[in-house]
C-alpha cells in the first residue's frame, strides 16, 4: 500500500496546523492591541507553529505511518467544530488540542489498534525529550523560550491524548496493554510537570 496524501488531507493538515498554532498563541499572549502585545503575539504564533504545529503533525503522521505498516488505509480529517471550540477557549486562556483525527479503515487487531493509538503520543514524548535538553544547552533567550514552549506543549499533547476514555488514544492503548499505557502516561506527566516547572522558573513563562 502506497503511503501518500490526498489533496483534501493536505488541506486539512495545513488548516489544522495553522489554527492549532493560532489557538496556542492566543492561549499564551491573549488579546491586546498595544505594540508590545502585538510583538508578543507575533513571537508566540511563530513559536507555536514550530512547537505545537510540529507536535500536531508528528502526532497525526505517526498514527498514519503505523496504520500504513499494518496495511490499513489512514487519512487525516480536520474537525471544524473542534477547531472553532479550541480558538474560542484559547481566548479564555484554556488550551485544548482536538483539531481532528486520522481515520483508519482496514483490519487492525486489538494489539495493532493499540500500537496505532500509542504512536501519536509517543511522537510527542520524543519531541518533548528533544526540546527539554535544548532548553539548557541554548544560551539565546529567544530560542530558549521557543524550545521551552516545545517541551511544555508536546508533553501536554501526550498527556491530553492519553486520557483513557472516549475517542482519545489513551483508551485504545489502555485496552490493549495496561503496562505500556502506564509507562506512556507516567512518562508524559513527569515530562509535562518537569518542563513547566523548569522553564517557568528560569524564563517566567505564563
Amino acid at each position: 500500500m502506497k503511503f501518500n496524501f490526498t489533496k483534501r488531507e493536505r488541506r486539512d493538515l495545513a488548516k489544522s496546523w495553522l489554527l492549532v498554532s493560532l489557538a496556542f498563541a492566543l492561549f499564551i499572549a491573549g488579546i491586546g492591541f498595544t505594540t508590545g502585545h502585538l510583538v508578543l503575539f507575533a513571537f508566540s504564533l511563530a513559536a507555536a507553529a514550530v512547537t505545537v504545529g510540529i507536535g500536531f503533525l508528528a502526532h497525526e503522521l505517526s498514527h498514519k505511518w503505523v496504520a500504513h505498516k499494518y496495511d490499513c488505509y489512514a487519512e487525516y480529517r480536520s474537525d471544524n467544530f473542534m477547531l472553532v471550540v479550541s480558538l474560542v477557549l484559547s481566548l479564555f486562556r484554556v488550551f485544548i488540542a482536538a483539531p481532528g483525527a486520522v481515520h483508519i479503515s482496514g483490519h487492525a487487531d486489538h494489539e495493532q489498534s493499540g500500537k496505532i493509538g500509542l504512536a501519536g503520543p509517543a511522537a510527542n514524548i520524543i519531541l518533548a525529550l528533544v526540546f527539554l535538553p535544548l532548553f539548557f544547552l541554548l544560551t539565546n533567550p529567544i530560542w530558549r523560550n521557543v524550545v521551552g514552549l516545545g517541551a511544555i506543549a508536546n508533553s501536554y499533547l501526550a498527556v491530553f491524548n492519553l486520557l483513557p476514555f472516549g475517542f482519545f488514544d489513551g483508551a485504545k492503548v489502555f485496552a490493549w496493554n495496561k503496562a505500556w499505557y502506564a509507562v506512556a502516561i507516567i512518562t508524559s506527566v513527569l515530562l509535562m510537570f518537569a518542563s513547566f516547572m523548569l522553564v517557568q522558573s528560569v524564563m517566567g513563562l505564563f
